[in-house]
């Protein structure tokens, strides 16, 4: 035991980490239960599993665009990520549709946003949020108004999620049809200075 112990305080820490990890999933497997199945494994989107799988690349593309969290922020619901990424903060606003949100320092509808003073934000960070909003166009419309010549648009869109009930307003349907985050962002900003991934 000791010999093995010694051979593993020899390899570079990365590697170290990377062999306990896979020793551990090897003695206790993940259980998925039964991948025929037609209901999620989880009803929080994996938060009651640990982090959500895809929070962890929506947070690699903020750690990648930190630079951009500076100024004057806007985020909706909370300000997590502003808190957590941001650089050279002044100002950290957050938005939501909710009054009783004690997080929340301006309250109003994305698209019906007009009393929001145009070119006030620096940056704004929309984490999966415009799938919940009725009226795209005018909500992009209006991160365009109130954003600072300059400024940087955050923005996640989910590609394969469902979507939360309690997040989403049933009186108020989408009509049919499939918009693209290019296109619908594109519209607005101009395609060359709209990037996707």
């Amino acid at each position: 035991m000791d010999g093995r112990r010694r051979l593993l305080e020899r390899l570079p820490t990365e590697l170290r980490q990377g062999l306990r990890h896979r020793v551990r999933r090897l003695r206790r497997p993940a259980r998925l239960g039964v991948l025929r199945r037609t209901t999620p494994l989880s009803d929080e989107w994996g938060r009651d599993r640990g982090t959500p799988v895809d929070r962890y690349y929506i947070e690699r593309f903020l750690e990648r665009e930190q630079a951009s969290i500076q100024g004057r922020v806007l985020e909706v619901l909370d300000a997590g990520y502003t808190g957590r990424f941001g650089t050279r903060v002044q100002q950290s606003d957050v938005l939501d549709i909710d009054p009783t949100n004690p997080d929340a320092t301006i309250v109003a509808d994305l698209a019906a946003a007009d009393a929001i003073q145009s070119a006030s934000f620096d940056c704004v960070i929309l984490t999966q949020t415009l799938q919940y909003v009725y009226d795209l166009p005018a909500a992009v419309a209006h991160v365009r108004r109130i954003l600072k010549p300059g400024g940087v648009v955050l923005c996640t869109l989910p590609s394969a999620s469902r979507i939360a009930k309690r997040y989403f307003d049933t009186s108020r349907r989408r009509p049919r049809g499939r918009c693209s985050k290019r296109a619908s962002t594109g519209m607005l900003f101009g395609s060359s200075r709209t990037a996707t991934c």
